[in-house]
């Protein structure tokens, strides 16, 4: 390559620059513009972070992205300008449209990501004293970006030439076709709905249904079906619509848990019997793990089959399962305690056989 060559490529003197160059250091120019914006979003973020409200650090993570591909969507359509001035003058019509829907699409992108990040501040962020239910947080957040892609849509076609009212009136028309081609989806969609509304769970919480086979805890509540991990570790997936036929225990939400056990002494051990109810029945009101406030009872029940039957019915301060048992346990043990240090003992299934004298057996076999 002689140096004529290299001037005419880099327009030096009175020759004008080779369009390629010029396409070339435009990429370069958005290339170093991208890094410099970047950094400085980046040293703004980490500057944002020390102060005490978490929505101007929010707005800087969400607008990061975005605004680096705006860079990239300008720097591009211009070089393809430069090209297409070039190649095909036509081209140039192309690379407008592409740019302005590339910006309706950029500002939408970056208004979910507002949403997304405003979501997930108001569920987990440490800079707010009063953190939302992340259910009512994540149904709200769907509603919003349902909405924007919606309307977003419709700005993209109005700026592709197509009619919105026309759009609009095709929709109203469809909309009837796919409203009973699509019953169980919209029977799901407003399941959805009524579950966000009425909250008889949210995400986190163990429910059942004595009607249906469901137990376990909700991951996540869709606008279709509601994911339940079981507690063998495996994923279930119930349509919206089911909850509004079921009926749905929510375990999560008790306030006690209840202890409700039948203890059986010895017959022989009958005088002991109320001794060790009212030990038993002290035992339980200084239980510091019981709520005495609670309805608690310690009585003798039944005439069993081998035993004496007495139960104890009471409510522990805790509602966590693992806790619950341990609870439990050392109740139980403290009863057998108590049952032990009267001389008595637990009673268990037993058969008493009474054998006739040897003279009635004999009198027998000769009657017989």
């Amino acid at each position: 390559m002689t140096w004529e060559t290299i001037q005419t490529y880099l327009g030096l003197g009175d020759s004008k620059m080779h369009w390629v160059v010029r396409v070339f250091l435009t990429v370069l120019l958005t290339l170093f513009i991208n890094f410099i914006v970047m950094k400085v979003l980046e040293r703004i973020n980490h500057q944002l972070g020390k102060t005490k409200t978490p929505w101007d650090n929010m707005l800087i993570e969400a607008a990061q992205k975005p605004i680096g591909m705006f860079i990239w969507l300008i720097g591009i359509t211009i070089a393809a300008e430069i090209s297409g001035t070039e190649l095909d003058p036509k081209f140039i019509s192309l690379v407008n449209v592409i740019r302005e829907v590339g910006v309706i699409v950029l500002l939408v992108w970056f208004v979910l990501r507002c949403i997304k990040e405003a979501e997930r501040t108001l569920t987990t962020s440490e800079k707010i004293k009063t953190k939302v239910d992340y259910t009512t947080a994540s149904a709200i957040s769907k509603l919003l970006r349902v909405s924007v892609i919606i309307t977003a849509l419709l700005v993209i076609l109005q700026t592709l030439g197509y009619s919105i009212s026309g759009v609009l009136a095709f929709g109203g028309v469809g909309g009837i076709a796919v409203g009973f081609a699509a019953k169980d989806l919209l029977a799901n969609f407003f399941g959805g709905l009524v579950v966000y509304l009425d909250r008889p769970f949210v995400v986190g919480d163990w429910i059942r249904s004595p009607d249906k086979n469901i137990e376990g805890t909700v991951e996540n509540i869709g606008w279709r079906q509601t994911r339940i991990r079981t507690f063998d570790k495996r994923p279930l997936y119930v349509p919206n619509s089911t909850f509004s036929i079921i009926s749905v225990e929510n375990p999560s939400r008790m306030s006690h848990r209840r202890i409700s056990e039948t203890i059986g002494v010895r017959y022989d051990d009958f005088s002991k019997l109320p001794d060790i109810i009212a030990e038993v029945k002290n035992m339980i009101a200084a239980h510091e793990d019981l709520d005495t406030d609670q309805t608690y009872m310690v009585n003798f029940t039944q005439f069993g089959p081998s035993s004496l039957d007495f139960f104890i019915y009471t409510f522990t301060k805790t509602v966590d399962w693992g806790t619950f048992h341990n609870v439990k346990q050392d109740v139980l043990f403290k009863i057998m305690t108590i049952i032990e240090s009267h001389g008595a003992e637990v009673a268990f299934p037993t058969h008493t056989v009474h054998m006739a004298p040897d003279s009635q057996i004999q009198l027998n076999s000769r009657k017989t």
